[in-house]
């Protein structure tokens, strides 16, 4: 009975990772080109939600800037 029941959960198991798939519903990768007189935090502040301070940390991680500069016209992606 427990062998029955272990096989029937790892079939389960193996059908449900084989047709996992992402949703789609975080939408559309964004992008942001930077202006004069922008900053990290301001970028942060205004686009993603939450505390500027992780939207910095998210920011520098997805765009692998070693850094808080930033120049204008350089594209930033949008966590």
């Amino acid at each position: 009975m427990f062998v029955r029941l272990l096989v029937v959960a790892v079939l389960a198991l193996g059908l449900w990772a084989l047709f996992a798939r992402d949703s789609g519903a975080s939408g559309p990768e964004q992008s942001y080109r930077v202006r004069a007189g922008d900053t990290l935090w301001s970028i942060a502040a205004s686009h993603l939600a939450g505390d500027p301070r992780k939207g910095i940390w998210e920011l520098q991680q997805r765009n692998h800037l070693g850094g808080t500069t930033i120049t204008p016209g350089q594209m930033l992606r949008i966590p």
